[in-house]
């Protein structure tokens, strides 16, 4: 596998990671620089572990993962953006008081955006091809997005204010709902 294709590769899975990262910049506001490399370095972290496990698993653990993958996903990213669209309409005074660079949430988030890179890492594993080179460029691409989507989230929270709270769960709901319609074959 080139180095092009592994690149292109690696966008495509950094994608949910960076939609997240923007619901997150969003939501924090003026985010730490601690903030900012916790998300970025869990997210590239499991962006790299998932293929690396998906090539190890072979097919009878993924055939038994793939059932419900997907559900797993739409699970943990329904959640906490209904939980960020709730606390937004709420009327209260503060902001979603989660902070999503910690605990569980960031645990749930970085599990979330990287279920792809699993199957993506049982494929390669089929094509005999090997999974260091491909892993290393999807963990740091899917590190780098997030940092840029943090950075764009806040500048959306700067002019939309209260608002990004909503539309951030908003967008984590929507790509809970696209992975479940994905392994429906709904969406492609």
């Amino acid at each position: 596998m080139d180095i092009v294709t592994i690149f292109l590769l690696a966008l495509a899975l950094a994608i949910d990671a960076f939609a997240v990262a923007v619901a997150a910049g969003s939501v924090l506001g003026r985010a730490h620089r601690r903030q900012v490399f916790r998300l970025s370095f869990h997210f590239g972290l499991f962006q790299f572990l998932m293929p690396l496990l998906g090539w190890l698993a072979g097919r009878e653990v993924v055939n038994v993962i793939a059932a419900y993958d997907h559900w797993v996903a739409f699970g943990l990213l329904g959640f906490i953006g209904g939980r960020m669209m709730f606390t937004s309409i709420s009327g209260e005074t503060q902001r979603f008081n989660g902070d999503m660079t910690r605990g569980w949430m960031l645990v749930g988030l970085s599990l979330a955006t990287s279920m792809d890179a699993l199957a993506v890492g049982f494929s390669l594993a089929l094509a005999h091809t090997d999974i260091i080179a491909p892993a290393l460029v999807i963990g740091v691409v899917a590190c780098g997005m997030t940092v840029i989507g943090m950075r764009l989230g806040r500048q959306f929270s700067q002019i939309l204010g209260r608002k990004m709270e909503f539309i951030g769960g908003l967008i984590l709901i929507f790509i809970g709902i696209r992975v479940v319609l994905e392994h429906m074959g709904v969406w492609s």
